[in-house]
């Protein structure tokens, strides 16, 4: 991946953290100015994620992005919001950062 899909990446994946964080912030006490500002975000977030498409295929770019924001907005939930998961639900985000890794770097262990 190039330098300039890392930064694509991370960049959108921090607009996703700070959508999901507004959402979260929105549940919390309804208003149409978070409401705004979260549809704003995620609209971002995607519209980048078009350009990392575009590069780099819609597996691996939805791959990535999607192991990436579970670490995310998984770290935000339990540190910010003081949310807990039980061990079943933390062996599932387990789990489902695994098959991500497996999908995203199962043809390059394959020779593809």
């Amino acid at each position: 991946m190039s330098a300039l899909g890392m930064f694509l990446l991370g960049l959108s994946t921090a607009i996703f953290l700070l959508a999901a964080t507004v959402a979260k912030y929105w549940a919390l006490g309804p208003s149409l100015g978070k409401l705004v500002l979260t549809l704003i975000l995620y609209s971002l977030g995607n519209l980048i994620m078009l350009k990392l498409i575009k590069e780099f295929g819609m597996s691996i770019s939805f791959s990535l992005s999607a192991a990436i924001q579970l670490v995310a907005v998984n770290v935000v939930a339990l540190a910010f919001f003081s949310e807990r998961v039980t061990s079943l639900q933390a062996a599932g985000i387990a789990l489902a950062i695994v098959a991500v890794a497996l999908i995203t770097l199962g043809p390059y262990f394959q020779g593809r």
